[in-house]
């Protein structure tokens, strides 16, 4: 079973790889990715939040009336972003505890491949759009944290280091110290 892996642990800010269409292993990691976004009430999941450095994400931001249909993306580049940098906050399964305010554009598209090698392109605004950006920037080694701004940032650490000390769990974005 794969497991969360939590910040700082270097992994998180490390490049990944392309995915190589011909690994026949990439299915099973995008199921067993999918089981643990799932398990920790994530919508978002990147292979290096499991301690794989490939360009890799599953997505799942309908979840609402119970039905799990995971988008799978291999190699995903956002090719647009529109609109005025929205400020919103931002959960993370790989440094739980806490949110931070990270401004993004509110919508985006992206370029990725499916499973069987097949080209798409998805966008969408609001949850979509934010989920796109943080996963694809999980890929280039860029955390929530490298997003917010620098005062931000600060809180956010100290935050996260009482949040640790709390118990935090993946899934959970508030912890009572």
């Amino acid at each position: 079973m794969l497991s969360i892996v939590q910040s700082p642990d270097p992994l998180l800010n490390t490049v990944c790889e392309p995915c190589d269409f011909n690994d026949k292993s990439l299915k099973r990691l995008a199921k067993q990715m999918a089981h643990v976004m799932y398990k920790n009430a994530g919508c978002g999941l990147a292979a290096p939040q499991v301690g794989v450095l490939k360009r890799l994400v599953v997505i799942d931001c309908d979840q609402e009336d119970g039905a799990r249909e995971p988008i799978v993306m291999l190699n995903p580049v956002i090719v647009a972003r529109e609109g005025e940098p929205v400020a919103e906050d931002e959960g993370c399964l790989s440094i739980p505890g806490i949110s931070v305010p990270v401004a993004r554009p509110p919508f985006a598209r992206c370029r990725y491949y499916d499973l069987d090698g097949q080209l798409w392109e998805i966008e969408g605004d609001g949850l979509l759009g934010r989920c796109l950006q943080h996963e694809t920037d999980h890929l280039d080694g860029i955390t929530m944290f490298e997003r917010a701004e620098p005062m931000a940032r600060l809180k956010a650490l100290e935050d996260y280091e009482r949040a640790l000390a709390a118990g935090a769990r993946p899934g959970e974005t508030s912890v009572e110290a």
